[in-house]
């Protein structure tokens, strides 16, 4: 088996026959090679031009082996490269202080060349998937962080551009934000997609090796029974890392599902359908806002988790402009959210356990079959019959400046009544909560 990538091993041995044994070896297997007579040297050559792995003597003149792997896992350049010991010592203490110490193995002298080789290829196979996955955790890093300065400059963009459209017609402020805001998430949505289809590619192909690997290990097992690998496999935890492994890759793939399941929403709530109406699931516009809107619902060190209970009936597909209903969901939820934020405010987070915050989430079809009713109601203080009169007016807000604009409600109304002829109401009584109503007709209704 020849290697392609390069793989540099670094031989540190005081006899010139282990390092010529070796270095034929390993030379034959493809790989290229670095001697040092010393630990001194090692360490200086590991500084500067880092290998992939190290074959360390433990009895050496000057700085012993030990001392030599103390110091490199001491140094931030050179702690992760791997380190198996050589020895012809067969102290079960001494290999003990070695794995302490940061190595990963041991090879007992006289060398069997085979064994050698063995050892080397498990480990640098090992080595090359973890750099592998730093590098794309390092990628997934980097895109994150420039996919939240995007959020941040657009986001940014779309604040100054509703101050400035503060004295313009409803019509036309509902009509750029959609606009701004679908391109937005859209964007976002296939932008995780690229990194993402490249990690879970990955995470299946690490699933596969790794299960190869598992699988040589337990015929390995099977066919040589000595006491040293029974120990080691005892020393590790053997049994547990089996049994870990599958766990961990399950970690990953559920990871990505959930990243997945967060594009797809991304992409169902940014829907541009702002110039005709389309077949959609109205089921499907409330979740995509859900997974949205999930980090405002999930507990903190304020209050528990706000639940959200799903009573859906059947409904049928309709025609409307989803991606602006998805809108409205977005408003009347987040308003529920805050209205539950406000309750919380003076209460311990025991006593929001014992009566937790409550969003239901209710769909039905009207009794004239004429149109689907969508009604969302929180557990919260509830408002006013003063404030729910003036709840869906042009820029009125009960929000501290700079929490909200006083446009949400009145845009879900224009969005609701205007653009579907359906109706938009409120329920609301002080000490119980608030719910809001939505209507959307069955039959299509064309605006005028």
């Amino acid at each position: 088996m020849h290697y392609s990538e390069n793989n540099i091993i670094l031989i540190v041995d005081d006899n010139p026959t282990n390092l010529a044994v070796l270095s034929e070896a390993l030379i034959d297997a493809g790989l290229e090679i670095a001697v040092a007579t010393s630990g001194e040297n090692a360490l200086k050559q590991s500084k500067y031009d880092p290998p992939d792995l190290i074959l360390l003597d433990i009895q050496m003149p000057g700085i012993n082996g030990f001392m030599t792997c103390e110091k490199l896992k001491d140094n931030p350049l050179t702690h992760d490269i791997p380190v198996i010991f050589m020895t012809a010592l067969h102290d079960t203490a001494d290999k003990v202080k070695g794995f302490n110490l940061g190595a990963v193995d041991y090879i007992t002298k006289p060398f069997q060349q085979e064994e050698v080789l063995a050892r080397v290829r498990l480990h640098l196979k090992i080595r090359n998937l973890t750099k592998k996955l730093e590098e794309q955790n390092i990628q997934l890093k980097q895109f994150t962080e420039e996919l939240e300065d995007r959020v941040k400059e657009r986001t940014a963009e779309l604040s100054k551009s509703l101050n400035d459209l503060k004295e313009a017609q409803i019509q036309l402020v509902q009509s750029e934000k959609m606009s701004a805001l679908g391109q937005l998430v859209a964007g976002i949505a296939h932008e995780i997609n690229n990194p993402l289809t490249y990690l879970s590619g990955n995470v299946d192909h690490l699933e596969e090796y790794l299960h190869g690997l598992l699988e040589h290990l337990q015929i390995y097992q099977q066919y040589c029974k000595h006491p040293k690998i029974e120990n080691h496999a005892v020393e590790i935890d053997l049994e547990f890392m089996v049994e870990d492994i599958p766990r961990i890759i399950n970690s990953a793939k559920l990871g990505t599902k959930r990243i997945r399941d967060i594009s797809n929403s991304l992409r169902t709530f940014s829907r541009a359908d702002t110039t005709y109406k389309v077949l959609a699931d109205i089921h499907e516009g409330i979740d995509s806002t859900l997974m949205i809107l999930q980090h405002r619902l999930k507990g903190n060190d304020i209050r528990p988790e706000i639940k959200i209970i799903k009573e859906y009936g059947n409904l049928p597909l309709i025609k409307c402009y989803l991606g602006q209903l998805n809108q409205v969901f977005m408003n009347v939820i987040a308003n529920a959210i805050d209205a539950l934020d406000e309750c919380s405010q003076g209460r311990s987070f025991e006593d929001i356990e014992r009566v937790p915050n409550i969003i239901i989430i209710k769909t039905q079809v009207s009794l004239d079959n004429q149109s689907v009713i969508i009604k969302i109601k929180d557990n919260g203080k509830g408002i006013s019959e003063k404030v729910k009169s003036q709840i869906f007016d042009y820029l009125f807000t009960t929000k501290s400046v700079g929490k909200g604009t006083g446009l949400g409600l009145s845009i879900s109304r224009q969005i609701v009544v205007e653009k579907h002829g359906g109706f938009l109401s409120c329920e609301s009584v002080l000490g119980e909560g608030t719910e809001l109503a939505i209507a959307i007709p069955i039959t299509e209704f064309v605006a005028s």
